[in-house]
């Protein structure tokens, strides 16, 4: 797929580089070179390739969610800039 020099500059502008006409030449016969191997690869058949979402065995990392010693409610909140009943006061951020 040959992309035209007016092409090449449409999608600088678009992408908001400036480029030189010696750049616009470079990258038009090298972004063709790029789609024509795309096209290339989606030529290839794969219908009896079935999907592959990991290359990777998944295997999961995590320790068992167990009960540990907890804070104490009066620790947890005693340093709190505003508390109230034990629990942490915020300020709202949504209107309702």
């Amino acid at each position: 797929m040959k992309l035209s020099i007016d092409e090449v500059r449409h999608v600088a502008e678009l992408a908001k580089l400036e480029l030189s006409d010696d750049e616009i030449n470079h990258y038009a016969v090298h972004l063709s070179a790029i789609l024509d191997y795309a096209e290339q690869i989606q030529r290839v058949d794969t219908s009896s390739v079935p999907p592959t979402p990991y290359v990777l065995p998944l295997h999961t990392i995590t320790r068992d969610d167990t009960l540990g010693e907890c804070l104490p409610n009066e620790a947890a909140v005693g340093n709190a800039a505003d508390a109230k009943d034990g629990y942490f006061r915020v300020r709202a951020i949504f209107d309702e």
